[in-house]
């Protein structure tokens, strides 16, 4: 990964802001709509940020938003990109370099996922406690600029502890139902198969979606704090006996929002932003 071109991305970003953002959001399918609950809104499409890619998916406005969130100065990118789409794992997580390089320290990363644990249902919301990269490549493959982080980093924490039982309290006190569990990401763009989703089962897997891995590895490897959100958009191939859609995707997560929203803000509002 270039340095030069993550402090360029950077130095336009900054050259756009009059605050500074203390705290990232990367919004998955559908769950876009969080964005627009923030205030004094500075919006910038990826399509002006050098060395960006561009969102291509449905569901992905493209695009960072930076402004106020519950008393939180955020940046939240309003689409994501994946390894699917044909780009590199290094631009893939492009993005979180560049958080970094801004200063950011926290990192909220949410998408739609497949439940794979039978006792899951669509529309349920899943903390994710861990994960499983099934992509069969990581991000940080290639030479390591010490500048961005250790050259073998540590994931037994990628998912920060504290967060987690910070988010199960907020789940608590809003009196909301939430899962906890094991994200698997696969490289998509097909949906699994049912052998597929029992493998996955059988490995430690709760859901299954196409994201979220990568940029969570980037982000340990820049030392960032990470919580991890999942929305159960469709139970996984095989366990009901229906085919998969995107449609069905975005229905659950239109269905949720307001939950999704709720539970997001209630966790930002009193994130412990230090270490």
């Amino acid at each position: 990964m270039d340095f030069q071109k993550i402090k360029e991305a950077s130095q336009f970003i900054e050259s756009k802001l009059t605050v500074k953002p203390e705290l990232a959001l990367v919004l998955g399918s559908g769950l876009g709509v969080l964005a627009e609950e923030i205030e004094n809104p500075t919006i910038i499409s990826y399509q002006e940020i050098p060395y960006f890619p561009e969102s291509t998916v449905s569901g992905h406005k493209g695009q960072l938003v930076i402004g106020t969130l519950e008393g939180k100065t955020v940046l939240a990118m309003q689409g994501r990109f994946h390894f699917y789409e044909g780009y590199t794992m290094q631009q893939v997580t492009f993005p979180m370099r560049v958080m970094k390089q801004l200063g950011i320290q926290s990192l909220i990363v949410t998408n739609a996922a497949g439940g794979i644990n039978e006792t899951f249902n669509p529309g349920d919301l899943m903390i994710i406690t861990d994960h499983i990269n099934n992509m069969g490549t990581s991000p940080l493959i290639g030479p390591n600029d010490d500048r961005l982080g250790a050259r073998f980093p540590d994931m037994s924490q990628g998912y920060d502890k504290a967060y987690i039982q910070h988010a199960l309290q907020c789940a608590e006190e809003l009196n909301l139902s939430v899962q906890t569990g094991v994200y698997v990401g696969n490289t998509g763009p097909a949906y699994e198969t049912p052998a597929e989703v029992r493998m996955l089962r059988t490995l430690g897997g709760d859901a299954v979606g196409m994201s979220t891995v990568p940029e969570v590895i980037v982000a340990s490897h820049g030392n960032m704090r990470v919580l991890g959100i999942s929305c159960i958009s469709n139970m996984a191939a095989g366990i009901l006996d229906q085919p998969l859609t995107h449609d069905e995707v975005m229905e659950t997560t239109d269905m949720v929002k307001q939950n999704f929203l709720q539970f997001v803000k209630k966790i930002i509002s009193s994130l412990p932003m230090n270490r």
